[in-house]
């Protein structure tokens, strides 16, 4: 018994064929990723450690804002298959290459920012990120201190966690 027309679609060959030149999807994608790629580095080093709602809101609004321009006006399978395997592929290639090369990872990702040393503030460093001397206190007292004055070292990762080395 075949399926009912309302079913199906009428040409498979739109749904699961490109519809827009696949070289041009893997142009787009690979753009956009890199151009935000480089964006985050410079910009959200600290949002990347904890996602508050608002950061939330803003990857969302920023992948909504892109998707045109990450791969044109396409309503295939075969181009959005495409698209989301590029990102994943970019990204474990540049994994590899950080690996590989630590000059690119030190391009890459930022480099660790020391925030206090000694029991001082260092409210350059601080001014950099746009770290609060609460925002600060408050990530001291999440691992089990109380004043920045019993901290050695306060470092920023690259990654946007803060470590703490006690006196």
């Amino acid at each position: 018994m075949p399926a009912p027309a309302w079913l199906l679609p009428d040409d498979w060959g739109r749904v699961l064929g490109p519809d827009a030149p696949l070289l041009e999807t893997f142009v787009r994608v690979t753009i956009v990723y890199f151009v935000l790629i480089l964006v985050m580095r410079v910009v959200l080093k600290r949002e990347a450690a904890g996602l508050s709602v608002r950061d939330l809101l803003v990857l969302v609004l920023v992948a909504d804002a892109v998707q045109n321009g990450l791969a044109g006006p396409y309503a295939s399978v075969a181009n959005a298959l495409l698209a989301g395997i590029t990102l994943i592929l970019w990204d474990y290639a540049l994994s590899a290459v950080e690996y590989r090369w630590p000059r690119v990872r030190r391009f890459l990702e930022p480099s660790p920012l020391v925030l206090v040393r000694d029991g001082r503030l260092l409210r350059h460093n601080m001014a950099k990120e746009l770290i609060t001397e609460d925002d600060l206190l408050t990530q001291i007292r999440q691992q089990g201190y109380e004043r920045i004055e019993q901290m050695r070292l306060v470092v920023m990762e690259s990654d946007g966690r803060i470590s703490v080395i006690p006196r």
